[in-house]
């Protein structure tokens, strides 16, 4: 009776110790890291570099000159994603105050005198479409196209008399950009982008003589950081969805 009880003893811590090591080896169930949705609403800040280039023609003389300039750039931002697969689209708004402003060189012109320009840009907006696709878990590239404007200001001043004609106006022109976009903490994104605006051309005067007109034309190079909250997705959670 007892070398039956040892051997059942034997047996059970045998086949036993043999059920624990297998658990033991069996790696434990790790459950899969929630996929980001970037559906939803969405406010942010944004600052950066702003490049300017242009030119300024003199109807009358036929003067032509140019100017290249940079600036502080800085503001916010406003938009909306819809995602589906790994598909992004949507729209946003911006609105950014610029440091961009320039006075040129004076030229001399005979029987006038001597001509310098200025210019500056005080703020410049965009309202663009946006595409892209999720490249990883939290990961956007994105292409946007769009519409811009700027509040800018170009004077045109006459040194030898004082004399000065300016315009003043709200100019507009399209805007293209791309950028990459980072889930890095709850709802809370951060990116980089490029964008480049080109206006239509600004047209003042009249100029010292009659039917003398100035033609400014110009394009603008922006290279921004921002941040990002979203407002979760339109169906509700922050994360959701699956591609």
């Amino acid at each position: 009776m007892k070398k039956l009880l040892l051997a059942g003893t034997a047996l059970t811590v045998l086949f036993g110790g043999s059920a624990l090591a297998a658990d033991l080896r069996r790696p434990a169930y790790t459950p899969p890291p929630p996929v980001y949705s970037w559906t939803g609403f969405y406010i942010g800040g944004n600052l950066g570099g702003a490049w300017a280039n242009g030119n300024v023609n003199d109807s009358l003389f036929g003067l032509s000159a140019s100017s290249n300039r940079s600036g502080f750039i800085g503001g916010g931002q406003l938009g909306v994603n819809y995602q589906f697969s790994n598909i992004v689209l949507g729209a946003e708004w911006d609105f950014d105050w610029t440091s961009l402003e320039a006075t040129g060189n004076g030229r001399f012109v005979p029987g006038v005198g001597t001509l310098q320009g200025s210019a500056n840009t005080r703020w410049i907006s965009t309202l663009a479409a946006r595409f892209g696709v999720v490249l990883n878990n939290g990961v956007l590239l994105y292409g946007k196209a769009g519409g811009g404007w700027v509040d800018n200001n170009a004077t045109v001043t006459n040194l030898n008399t004082g004399a000065s004609i300016s315009a003043s106006n709200r100019n507009s022109g399209w805007v293209v950009g791309a950028g990459v976009e980072w889930a890095i903490a709850g709802n809370w994104s951060a990116k980089l982008e490029y964008d480049f605006l080109k206006l239509d051309d600004l047209t003042f005067g009249p100029g010292p003589f009659r039917g003398d007109t100035f033609t400014a034309s110009r394009e603008i190079q922006m290279f921004k950081v921002g941040l990002n909250y979203r407002f979760g997705s339109l169906f509700g959670g922050g994360y959701g969805g699956s591609y």
